[in-house]
C-alpha cells in the first residue's frame, strides 16, 4: 500500500503496519488480549482513535519543533554575540578597541551606474559599510589591469595599492569625523 493524496498525514507506512498488526493480534476486539474485556477503551476501534489522536499530536509537535529550528537557522548569523572568555571589562575593552583595524576591506568592483571602480569597506566594530570611489587612485593604471584586478582579484603595483589604502583611510576618517 502506498501513500496517496487521500491518505492522512499521520498514516505513515510504519503506523499503518502497526495498526494492521494490532488488528491481527486482537482480532478486532480487546487490544490487550483479555477474553471478556469490560473496558470500552480497550476495544480496537476506540483504542485506535486515541492512538491516532496521539500520533497527530506528535506530528504537530514535531512540525512546530522543525519550524522553530528552521526559523532560528534562517535568522541566525552564525556569529558569536559575546566574547569566548567572558565579558570585557573597561580596560580590556579599550585595549581591544585600540588593536582593531579601522576598517575591513570586503571587496572591489565597478559601479553599474557610474562605471567607476569602488571598494566596499566595513567599519570595525560596526555593521556600517562604506563604498569608496577609487577612480582618482586608479588613473595611472591601464584599463586592462583595472579589469583584471576587479574580475580576477589580481594585485595592483605597490604604489597603486598604497594610493588605494590612503584613499580608503581618508574616506573612513572623513566619515568618522562627521
Amino acid at each position: 500500500m502506498t501513500l496517496t493524496d487521500n491518505t492522512p498525514k499521520w498514516a505513515t507506512f510504519a503506523r499503518q503496519e502497526y495498526l494492521v498488526q494490532l488488528f491481527l493480534s486482537s482480532g478486532g476486539f480487546c487490544v490487550f488480549g483479555h477474553k471478556l474485556c469490560q473496558f470500552a477503551k480497550h476495544h480496537y476501534p476506540v483504542y485506535i482513535e486515541s492512538l491516532i489522536k496521539a500520533w497527530q499530536q506528535d506530528d504537530r509537535e514535531q512540525a512546530a519543533d522543525d519550524w522553530d529550528r528552521e526559523r532560528k537557522a534562517i535568522h541566525c548569523l552564525g556569529e558569536q554575540s559575546y566574547p569566548i572568555t567572558g565579558r570585557f571589562n573597561a580596560i580590556s575593552k579599550d585595549i581591544f578597541a585600540s588593536n582593531q583595524p579601522l576598517y575591513y576591506l570586503e571587496g572591489r568592483a565597478v559601479s553599474g551606474l557610474t562605471l567607476k571602480p569602488f571598494v566596499r569597506v566595513r567599519l570595525s566594530s560596526s555593521y556600517l559599510r562604506l563604498y569608496v570611489d577609487l577612480s582618482d587612485a586608479l588613473r595611472q593604471v591601464s584599463k586592462s589591469k583595472r579589469r583584471k584586478a576587479t574580475r580576477y582579484g589580481k594585485a595592483f603595483p605597490r604604489e597603486i595599492e598604497s594610493k588605494i589604502r590612503l584613499t580608503i583611510l581618508r574616506a573612513v576618517r572623513d566619515y568618522l569625523a562627521y
